[in-house]
Formats: structure tokens, C-alpha cells, sequence
């Protein structure tokens, strides 16, 4: 069980570190003139390709759905890839990236309020600590403590909050999902839904763009392989083998290795208090390891949801 929950926390990291890259690709992205909801719809459209041409020429069998789960990949679809990608995007826009960012990682404090009510994962005190160090470490990552850059607004802070919501919601919904299905179907279905809802919203210009710029076709091909499809499949992985609130926070180190790969790349520079809330992330987690190798530390009891450490049937 030890090698398990390490293991679950690694790739929970390895998600979280792609994921950090999106900055960096949507920047790219940006100069070709894409809108970010067009770089959303790519995003999901890209990774939704791919899967499905993967698995419908080497895993056939892991497509098919049960009639009453379709559903449940529709929710998924919808709330946590159509809906998440484009209110984060309305959040960035109205009250800025840094707040934007912090608000929607209040999705480890919606993952272990709707985990414990509704999957059997234990409210634990020193849980409830980590949840805290890890938003505390997120505000100051986003740099909330710089009032002259913060732009604040009700809507804003509304769209933060759903961003965190949905996000939240895609970690549960694809926690049940995979009690019945493979990460890699999972994830193929949430991107293939999630790419039909967002269609409506683009512009057919906006779409056409990639076509005359082959380079920014090779970076929409990044985008969809890296820091969605592994990205993906990996935090997907994590889910099966730590409760879902552990992995969401976990995954709050994303924008600690953001910040850093800003200062690498982009000239941006770290704060003393942006290193200090990376220490608390940083805290969080070391306090659920500790927590979970302590003698008499078990895992949360999921055997009733069928969504704990358990392998679904297909592989």
C-alpha cells in the first residue's frame, strides 16, 4: 500500500508539472493570433483525436459504454472540461491570471467537502490543515498580497469560484468513472464531449487560423499531448490510487512549478512570498505523506463507491 500511495502522489506531480506548462504553450499560441477559447477547443479537440484513433485501433473493447454511463460522461464532458475551460478563461480575464488562478484552486477544499460526503473519504483534522496550507500557499504563489496588480470585481471572483467548482467536479467525475472504465477511455470521453460543448461558442475564423500557420499547428499538437493527454492520464492514474481530495491537493504545486518555469523562460521573477507559499504547498503535501505512512494511518474506506485503489476490469 506504501509503494501505491508514493506512486499515486508521483504521477499526481507529474500531472500537476504538465499542467504548469500551459502558460508557456498558450503564449505560444497567442502570438498566431488564437483566442484563448480557441486554444480551449483545440486543446480538448487535439486530445480527443488522438485518444480515440489510439484506442479504437489497439483497445477496441475499453470504448464501450454502458447505456445507463453515458450520462455520467455527458456531466464529465460538460461541467468538467466545456465549462471549466471556458469560466477559468472569463476568471483570467476579469480579475487577472495570479487571482484567477488562486480562486480556482479552491477546488481541493470542493474535492474534500464533496469526497467526504459523497465517497467515503475521511475528514480528517491534519487533511483540513493540508487543505489550509495549500490554498494559504496558492494565494501567495498568485500574488494576492500585491493589491496594485489585483483586480477584483463580484463576477470575477464568481468565475474563480466556478472555475474551482468544475475543476473539483472533474476530479470526482472522473474518479467514478474510472470504477468502470480505463483512464484512457475516461479521458477520451470527457475531451470528446467537452469539445462538443465548447463548438458553439467559436468563431469559424478563430478555427481556421492553425490552417495557415503550420507552426502553430505544431505547438496545438504540444498542447493536446502534453499538458492535456499525459497530463490527463496521468492525474487520471493518480485517482485509482489515493483518495481524490489527497491527489486535487497534490496537484496545488502546479502553479508553484508555473512560477518557476516564468522565471526560466519568460524573465519572470519570484517572489520571497511566492517562495514562502511554495513552502506551504510544499507543507500540505508532506503532511498527507507523513499522515498517511504514520503507524495506524489508512487509506480512506472507499469500498462502498467502488473509487478507491481498485483497478477497474478493462485494462
Amino acid at each position: 500500500m506504501r509503494g501505491e500511495r508514493l506512486r499515486g502522489y508521483g504521477l499526481a506531480l507529474v500531472s500537476a508539472s504538465l499542467w504548469a506548462t500551459l502558460g508557456l504553450i498558450y503564449h505560444q499560441l497567442e502570438v498566431y493570433g488564437l483566442t484563448r477559447l480557441a486554444i480551449a477547443f483545440y486543446r480538448a479537440a487535439v486530445t480527443a483525436v488522438i485518444l480515440f484513433a489510439f484506442l479504437g485501433a489497439t483497445r477496441r473493447p475499453t470504448l464501450k459504454v454502458e447505456r445507463g454511463d453515458w450520462r455520467l460522461f455527458l456531466t464529465l464532458g460538460l461541467v468538467g472540461v466545456a465549462a471549466f475551460f471556458g469560466i477559468y478563461i472569463q476568471a483570467i480575464a476579469l480579475v487577472g491570471m495570479g487571482v484567477a488562478a488562486v480562486l480556482m484552486y479552491t477546488a481541493p477544499a470542493w474535492v474534500t467537502l464533496i469526497s467526504s460526503l459523497f465517497l467515503g473519504e475521511r475528514l480528517t483534522p491534519l487533511k483540513v490543515a493540508a487543505l489550509l496550507l495549500a490554498c494559504g500557499g496558492c494565494a501567495l504563489v498568485g500574488k494576492v498580497y500585491d493589491l496594485a496588480s489585483v483586480r477584483l470585481n463580484l463576477l470575477g471572483i464568481l468565475a474563480g469560484l466556478g472555475a474551482g467548482l468544475t475543476y473539483g467536479m472533474y476530479t470526482i467525475l472522473s474518479k467514478v468513472a474510472q470504477s468502470r472504465y480505463t483512464a484512457w477511455a475516461s479521458l477520451a470521453y470527457a475531451m470528446a464531449f467537452g469539445t462538443l460543448f465548447l463548438l458553439p461558442l467559436q468563431a469559424g475564423a478563430d478555427l481556421a487560423l492553425p490552417l495557415r500557420s503550420p507552426p502553430a499547428i505544431a505547438w496545438l499538437l504540444v498542447l493536446g499531448i502534453v499538458p492535456t493527454l499525459i497530463a490527463g492520464l496521468t492525474f487520471n492514474a493518480a485517482l485509482r490510487l489515493v483518495p481524490a481530495s489527497e491527489v486535487s491537493i497534490v496537484a496545488t504545486l502546479e502553479p508553484v512549478i508555473a512560477a518557476i518555469l516564468g522565471a526560466l523562460f519568460l524573465g519572470e521573477r519570484v517572489e520571497p512570498l511566492q517562495a514562502l507559499g511554495a513552502l506551504l504547498i510544499l507543507s500540505a503535501v508532506a503532511a498527507l505523506q507523513w499522515a498517511r505512512s504514520r503507524p495506524g494511518g489508512k487509506p480512506a474506506d472507499s469500498s462502498k463507491t467502488g473509487t478507491g485503489g481498485g483497478k477497474p476490469p478493462l485494462q
